[in-house]
């Protein structure tokens, strides 16, 4: 099932949702003719979008509003945080193209920094599907809390078939004694080929899918960092406020200390082009993290 597929489906099984987008329909091109008047399109308004999608959830509906991420984000950041956050309003947030799959876009395109914003705000959940399995795995629970949510959406396929959701819950793929990768979204391929070149080099290697960013599965994180010599956390978003922050904030509210390699955007943009570009020039391929994860862990050891 895809994104719209599922989004279809739910609107016409609960006429409480409305489906709104800030002239951003690559997701949605079908729900207009499924819906009718529960979609609405703002045009290139965020900011008014937010506020409509506000004034709609103290009405008791639930609006599931798309935009590219960065927009949605930044631009309405403040609406979000007023109209939506003060109120805990049940406004389910669509970021397009976050991350790395801003490709071919400059820096004004580029949400490498949505993590830390939204999870800045008191209330607000924060998901990042490993793909698009993960996605509509996820999505049902995510729709139907009363809590409001950002989705990084991630409508790209994947060949891993995921385990059942449930809110606040990581995936565990597997846990290693010598280095676990904690990962995010898109980058999750990456990290489950990075796991396996380890383990062909006769290391034990676990991996977790940080599902949930916000709230955040507390217990495998100290698991993982009492198990493992190395956690390695994975993800496109600048160093500041993401996973990377997420471990080091967990870790010293329960007095724990850990060799942590953090693999991210450190200081810079990434620099525009193609996908599978963009990933190997920032090295983010599957041999360039088991590279650099093997490099770490001889130096921890040795």
């Amino acid at each position: 099932m895809t994104y719209e597929e599922l989004l279809i489906r739910t609107a016409l099984e609960d006429e409480r949702i409305i489906v709104m987008t800030a002239e951003n329909r690559a997701l949605v091109r079908n729900v207009p003719k499924a819906i009718g008047p529960r979609f609405i399109d703002t045009g290139i308004t965020e900011q008014t979008m937010v506020g409509m999608a506000a004034g709609l959830a103290l009405r008791g509906r639930i609006p599931i509003v798309h935009a590219l991420a960065p927009f949605l984000t930044m631009r309405a950041f403040e609406f979000i945080r007023t109209d939506i956050g003060i109120g805990r309003l049940p406004v389910k947030l669509s970021g397009y193209i976050p991350g790395f799959l801003s490709d071919g876009n400059g820096p004004t395109h580029q949400s490498i920094e949505d993590v830390s914003i939204m999870r800045s705000i008191p209330g607000m959940e924060v998901y990042c599907p490993a793909d698009e399995d993960d996605l509509v795995t996820m999505l049902p629970a995510i729709w139907s809390s009363a809590a409001p949510s950002y989705v990084r959406v991630n409508h790209k396929k994947g060949t891993y078939m995921h385990q059942p959701f449930e809110k606040g819950k990581a995936e565990t793929i597997g846990e290693g004694k010598d280095i676990t990768l904690l990962v995010y979204g898109f980058l999750f391929g990456n990290a489950l080929k990075a796991k396996e070149i380890l383990e062909e080099q006769g290391l034990s290697v676990g991996l977790v899918n940080m599902r949930s960013l916000r709230p955040v599965d507390e217990e495998i994180l100290i698991r993982c960092a009492k198990r493992s010599r190395l956690l390695v956390t994975i993800e496109d978003h600048l160093l500041t406020g993401g996973l990377y922050s997420i471990v080091a904030e967990l870790l010293l509210k329960r007095r724990m200390t850990a060799a942590v390699l953090p693999l991210s955007l450190d200081e810079d943009w990434f620099r525009p082009g193609l996908l599978e570009d963009v990933i190997a020039h920032e090295g983010f391929t599957a041999a360039q993290i088991a590279d650099r994860v093997r490099t770490e862990l001889a130096i921890l050891i040795y």
